[in-house]
């Protein structure tokens, strides 16, 4: 199942939010949200910092992911950055692509 990196925000109402209800019951939450589309939590995290939670979690496709990030932002509480983690094996299999490329006035 494909990883994904997130990064959050909390803004506004979320910071608010957080406060009230604490970190764990934030994290349930999560997992929830990733149970509904067949995901799973790796790692969870609060920072300082310009975000406030990292963690990676599972999900069967980019299209479950990106469905979670859409929720999660349309509430205006959080803001979720998703990267896609590749393993090395996926480098590997890049590398041995040959794309073809032409640079900006090239």
């Amino acid at each position: 199942m494909p990883k994904y990196l997130f990064e959050a925000t909390y803004v506004g109402q979320g910071i608010k939010g957080l406060m009230q209800e604490g970190g764990t019951r934030r994290r349930e939450a999560l997992v929830e949200a990733l149970t509904s589309v067949g995901g799973t939590l790796e790692s969870f995290y609060y920072a300082f910092g310009y975000y406030d939670v990292l963690g990676v979690f599972e999900a069967p496709d980019d299209a479950s992911a990106a469905a979670l990030s859409l929720l999660i932002n349309s509430s205006g509480n959080v803001n979720v950055r998703l990267k896609p983690l590749l393993t090395v094996e996926d480098l590997d299999e890049a590398a041995k692509k040959t794309p073809t490329y032409r640079a900006p006035g090239q």
